[in-house]
């Protein structure tokens, strides 16, 4: 399995590669979707993207947690979360990925 961590950067030379903008107006273009992105998601917007997953926040309640090292018990904040579930064809094509 690969370590390899996909950046801005290898995002923004793809579109230099394969759509042929100046380096500058693909790094723009890529931070540009990225803000969209999550410009709609602090919204509490779902973002769906066909054929790669939705992105969606959900609220998570207050409760009490437990600190697995002393047993205390602690208070855990309201917050939300960020969730990502990814398409059935993204699903087929990493599972796909594995049988190499």
């Amino acid at each position: 399995m690969s370590e390899k961590t996909l950046t801005r950067m290898d995002l923004s030379e793809a579109v230099f590669r394969e759509v042929g903008l100046s380096r500058n107006e693909s790094s723009d273009l890529v931070e540009s979707i990225l803000k969209n992105l999550s410009d709609a998601l602090v919204k509490g917007d779902t973002v769906k993207i066909s054929s790669f997953g939705t992105f969606s926040v959900r609220s998570k309640t207050a409760r009490v947690g437990r600190n697995p090292k002393t047993g205390e018990e602690v208070p855990i904040t309201p917050r939300r979360v960020l969730s990502f579930r990814p398409s059935h064809l993204m699903k087929d094509r990493v599972n796909s990925g594995n049988a190499r």
